[in-house]
């Protein structure tokens, strides 16, 4: 992965990445994403970390369009953790399959 890029919302809701110095929209941060940048979003006023929630939002609109990888059952089951004894183990569990998922497609492809 490469270097973090530091990506400011300003309460104009627009996104501003500094280093390309221009604003860019959500479609872009999920290129960045998808080539392998880490990117970090920062609330301009607070400067809170609002990452997260960005890339919630990414994965919202990609799940608007074509085939969702999140069903709705899938999506139902999700809910009902928060809060529960088990959520942060179900975190580790999805973390440790979609890293073992991702391992075994890149030995897939001869990687």
């Amino acid at each position: 992965m490469s270097e973090e890029r530091l990506i400011k919302k300003y309460a104009n809701r627009r996104l501003y990445d500094a280093s390309q110095s221009r604003h860019i929209t959500l479609d872009d941060i999920r290129n960045l994403v998808v080539a392998g940048v880490r990117v970090k979003v920062i609330e301009d006023k607070t400067h809170a970390d609002i990452t997260r929630t960005i890339l919630l939002q990414v994965i919202a609109d990609q799940e608007q369009f074509g085939r969702p990888i999140l069903s709705t059952p899938l999506l139902e089951a999700l809910i009902r953790f928060y809060g529960n004894s088990l959520q942060s183990f179900l975190s580790a569990y999805l973390e440790k399959s979609v890293e073992t998922f991702m391992s075994q497609q890149k030995e897939a492809d001869g990687g």
